[in-house]
């Protein structure tokens, strides 16, 4: 019997655990792995861990009372204290219509095709060889420019495990996952003393694909350095490009306009919009969890649902939003298959491999066509307000000067409406840039307030 077999037979018997105490229905969701991080500094192992974990999430329903409990402790006389006190714990809460397990017809326990979520010869690669990683990665940044003078790190970690769901309608269902990840932040001196710092990483499924410990350890440092020198910017409106993964958190802030969450509440700048343009019409978007070996893939999502892809814009047309269950009936509609779950909580709307569609522009003929404007590769703090559009965070980049990249810029700040910034996008490039489970292109939008703080 291996791990998923007996993942699914813990949550099996859970389940049952909380029918003999006296819920309507249950399910239990278990998650057990191992994991591997080491990370160097200065060329010495600064911190090393290597662990194993499980942990058991169970949900319960009582006349549409919904309760939550978690253990680490497999135990049967613990794992049957747990269901009884969660029956008990949902008889007082208050009942709610829409609680509850998916409809039957949401699912199903036969899974097509490869979703390639597990790399078999991870368990295989020697600690030393992720150590050595993180050492060449730190040591290509050093060596790169003499004016990379520290490193807060390079860090190379694994991890692989099981994750099964099992409810009490009949869906039971588990696989293997894996990931790795290697990552750098270094800091550039200049002559008179002005720090700047900056990083890079890579992040997989399958070990043998992250990028080179040389090439991620060279695009920190290169991107530390174009920090030198940053200058300030009077305040005006110009054409931003958006460096391909920067806007990925753009498509991430669409995507949280874009949740049953957000609808239900009505707290959207999308509320009433499903079915018109909101955006450019070189704009679509989708959320896609059967991508193989994308680090957002799976076959069924948190509650159990068969994965599907849905669209959320095409050619700049707002498709729809994303629904769990609970959001789903909130709002008259039917699941899309996106709830997200840990063990500890209840399921929430999420979404599984987000991206861009790509355009057709390269990079240079993008940079190329703006006279006076803003590449943009960074922000900061928290000003989206998903339910206005409005749009106002901290910002540095490159100044663009007749068709070149030029100057850093930092300490200014950009500003717009989600709306209007969505529809002034001008152009779309060819370089769909994923890393994890989002993906963007670079973009062009067509302008947007700079100002210098």
């Amino acid at each position: 019997m291996d791990d998923t077999e007996r993942s699914l037979n813990l949550a099996e018997d859970v389940v049952r655990l909380a029918k003999k105490h006296g819920a309507d229905d249950a399910d239990v969701l278990v998650a057990a792995g191992t994991e591997f991080e080491v990370t160097v500094r200065q060329g010495q192992i600064d911190r090393l861990i290597e662990a194993g974990s499980k942990a058991l999430g169970l949900r319960v329903f009582v006349g549409g009372r919904p309760a939550i409990s978690y253990t680490s402790d497999f135990a049967r006389t613990v794992l049957d204290q747990l269901a009884q006190d969660t029956v008990e714990r949902a008889a007082i809460t208050d009942s709610d219509p829409a609680a509850g397990l998916p409809d039957a017809d949401e699912w199903r326990t036969q899974f097509e095709g490869d979703l390639m979520l597990d790399d078999p010869a991870l368990s295989d690669v020697p600690n030393d060889t992720k150590i050595e990683m993180a050492r060449r990665c730190e040591a290509a940044s050093f060596g790169f420019d003499p004016r990379i003078t520290r490193s807060d790190g390079a860090t190379c970690s694994t991890e692989v495990g099981v994750r099964a769901l099992v409810n009490s309608r009949g869906f039971g269902g588990g696989y293997r996952t894996s990931g790795a990840s290697l990552q750098i932040e270094v800091m550039a001196d200049d002559e008179d003393g002005k720090k700047r710092n900056d990083h890079w990483y890579s992040v997989e499924r399958f070990f043998d694909r992250l990028e080179p410990p040389e090439e991620v350890g060279r695009k920190a440092a290169e991107r530390a350095l174009t920090h030198l020198g940053a200058r300030k910017v009077p305040t005006r409106a110009v054409p931003v490009v958006w460096e391909n993964q920067l806007a990925q958190r753009l498509v991430g802030i669409i995507a949280r306009a874009a949740s049953g969450e957000a609808l239900h509440r009505r707290q959207t700048f999308l509320m009433d919009l499903e079915g018109e343009p909101v955006a450019s019409a070189l704009v679509t978007i989708i959320d896609d969890p059967l991508i193989p070996g994308r680090l957002g893939s799976r076959p069924f999502d948190g509650e159990g649902v068969t994965s599907r892809r849905n669209e959320l814009c095409v050619g700049g047309i707002f498709s729809g939003f994303l629904f769990d269950t609970y959001t789903a009936r909130k709002t008259g509609r039917r699941t899309t298959g996106s709830a997200v779950r840990g063990i500890a909580g209840a399921p929430s709307v999420g979404t599984s491999n987000l991206f861009m569609e790509a355009g057709t522009a390269s990079f240079e003929e993008i940079i190329a066509s703006v006279e006076d404007g803003l590449f943009l590769t960074d922000l900061m703090g928290f000003g989206v307000n998903i339910t206005t559009g409005d749009f106002s965070q901290g910002a540095a980049g490159r100044w663009i000067e007749h068709g070149k990249l030029s100057y850093p810029v930092t300490e200014i700040n950009i500003s717009g409406n989600l709306q209007e910034m969505l529809r002034g996008i001008e152009m779309i490039g060819s370089d769909l840039f994923f890393r994890g489970s989002a993906g963007a292109p670079t973009l062009r939008m067509a302008r947007l307030m700079v100002s210098g703080l």
